[in-house]
């Protein structure tokens, strides 16, 4: 079972060291059966809590478990404050054994905070993306971390298809005319294309981005990818995407570019100066996956000089992003808060994931395959 597992490679890690101190150790002494504190950080909902009862990734209604866990006789702490040395976060990091996050109102679980929180064993994410955590930090005190692995594919590729026709068709600057009760048609016109025909790329092919490549087809692009690993051919043939194995080559072909892959040490900062200079002029970006990934002065400068042709997407270095984010006032932007893998129905999946979690990890028992992040010390592949 998992917690023995955790347990039998703590003891490995303690004898091969010597050292009495090990933190693994100090994690199996505390995974013991009984009540557990579990602390769940999401957004306020405020006014709009009561007006869904399956709006689900807030902290009003706290995923929907509270009633199960606490007639378990386990204790469930819900807050939205998460930033500070005096947050309410803060307070309960000593003492809780589950945190569950979500990348929309991320937790930052730092290797200072993995040291101050002696009991804790598990990091689930209440959705897909675990770079809120310092996983390194997590795999070397023996911790669990977890994500609920499809619960909101669906929901980020029809957002990114979404994004794709509103920025060429240059959308946006038309809603604000309605608004602000303007009608200059030509002031639209001048930068508004087909999707037909276009060269559109994504950077990352995983579960998101092949269904991504599926919606694509029908709009008779031409669809290429570039991933760690090549599609079988079953696959790329009923996508109609064409394989790149070299970033630095596709890139430059592209029309629109999609970016779909996790935030790593690798892909931090990816989009660079030098490398949006060398992108196709008045390029257009969609970016769905991580803030991080993209040198944030650089995007600016590239959507003020027209070398990118327009910039859209929900994430965004830090979250939430402050009032004074360049990303908020530099031109032909369409953003949003993170808001594209919390549609209800993607709430619905990932609330019961995490409860399906939390159930397994009270019983000892092991999360489906696809859902670690960090097992027995060792990071899943893509975050390598």
């Amino acid at each position: 079972m998992a917690m023995k597992r955790v347990a039998a490679s703590a003891l490995r890690a303690f004898t091969s060291s010597g050292n009495s101190t090990s933190s693994l150790l100090t994690r199996r002494l505390h995974a013991s059966p009984g009540s557990k504190k579990i602390v769940g950080v999401f957004y306020d909902a405020k006014e709009y809590a009561a007006k869904n009862p399956n709006f689900l990734g807030c902290t009003e209604n706290a995923l929907g478990i509270r009633q199960w866990l606490e007639s378990q006789g386990h204790q469930y702490i819900v807050t939205s404050d998460k930033e500070g040395p005096h947050c309410e976060l803060e307070k309960h990091i000593p003492d809780l054994h589950v945190l569950i996050t979500t990348p929309f109102h991320p937790a930052y679980v730092t290797a200072e905070r993995i040291k101050k929180a002696k009991n804790l064993q598990l990091l689930l994410t209440a959705g897909i993306g675990s770079d809120h955590v310092d996983l390194k930090a997590a795999a070397d005190a023996g911790l669990t971390v977890a994500e609920v692995t499809g619960s909101n594919v669906v929901s980020v590729a029809e957002d990114e298809l979404m994004r794709v026709l509103i920025l060429v068709r240059n959308f946006v600057p038309g809603h604000h005319q309605v608004i602000s009760g303007d009608w200059n048609v030509a002031g639209i016109a001048y930068r508004a294309y087909d999707l037909e025909g276009k060269t559109v790329g994504t950077v990352g092919a995983g579960r998101i981005g092949r269904l991504l490549l599926q919606r694509l087809k029908p709009f008779n692009c031409n669809l290429l990818y570039h991933d760690r690993i090549k599609m079988d051919p079953e696959l790329e043939n009923q996508t109609g995407a064409k394989f790149e194995e070299d970033l630095d080559k596709m890139l430059p072909k592209c029309d629109i570019i999609v970016i779909n892959m996790p935030l790593t040490e690798k892909t931090r900062g990816m989009f660079d100066k030098d490398r949006i200079a060398r992108l196709k002029k008045g390029v257009l970006i969609v970016n769905n996956a991580r803030g991080a990934i993209m040198d944030t002065q650089a995007v600016v400068d590239g959507c003020s000089s027209g070398q990118i042709g327009g910039y859209s997407g929900d994430v965004w270095n830090p979250q939430p992003a402050p009032k004074d984010h360049p990303w908020r006032y530099m031109p032909n932007q369409a953003m949003t808060p993170h808001i594209s893998g919390t549609t209800i129905d993607a709430q619905i999946r990932y609330a019961a994931g995490v409860k399906d979690m939390l159930d397994r990890y009270f019983k000892g028992e092991d999360f489906p395959p696809q859902h670690y992040i960090v097992k027995d010390g060792e990071l899943a592949s893509q975050y390598r």
